[in-house]
């Protein structure tokens, strides 16, 4: 993935914060499906999902749909659920069966760092600094593997001492200020 469209998917995670007023953590993220009239379904009651796929996106009558491997941690939904808003919201191109979305690396690693910086944003870890991987899955509500992949990022910005270098990261901190005040001495 180039740094280009790392970027976007950063810049697109914190417009998305930014436009649906988030600023506390964990990040909810069925209320930003709510708010933009996307339908959470659990495969449970669907049966769409294939074995191993963890969630996809389904547009019917335009309305979108998120499917939800609902039997994995609850940790591991709201990855795959903000995964897919990140396909939504970073415009990538649906299959061309209308099921999904066309699978590139790159669209796939899109939506991850949307993922991984919707439900964890750097900003607000740095802010309150939990920056390993056990605090930051429990106060993001995250897996343990997303946490240490965001640990290892949290890790190189604070090394590079690179915040505030975009003018939407600089909003959603102001945006999460409450919290962070309420939260700054987190063990």
């Amino acid at each position: 993935m180039n740094y280009g469209q790392y970027k976007n998917a950063r810049n697109a995670s914190w417009q998305c914060l930014i436009d649906y007023n988030i600023d506390s953590l964990p990040v909810k993220v069925s209320r930003i499906a709510k708010q933009t009239d996307i339908v959470l379904l659990k495969n449970s009651a669907v049966n769409l999902l294939h074995q191993n796929e963890s969630g996809t996106t389904l547009m019917q009558n335009d309305k979108l749909y998120i499917i939800y491997a609902d039997e994995q941690s609850p940790q591991r939904c709201r990855f795959t659920i903000a995964h897919e808003l990140g396909h939504i919201f970073l415009g990538h191109l649906f299959a061309k069966n209308g099921k999904g979305f066309a699978i590139t690396d790159d669209a796939e690693h899109s939506a991850n760092v949307f993922a991984r910086d919707l439900l964890a944003p750097a900003c607000v870890l740095h802010e309150i600094q939990v920056i390993n991987a056990a605090a930051i899955a429990n106060l993001c509500d995250i897996s343990l593997e997303a946490a240490t992949y965001r640990a290892e990022r949290m890790a190189e910005l604070e090394r590079r001492n690179a915040f505030y270098l975009h003018p939407l990261e600089l909003q959603v901190k102001e945006q999460f200020a409450d919290f962070i005040s309420k939260n700054k001495n987190l063990p």
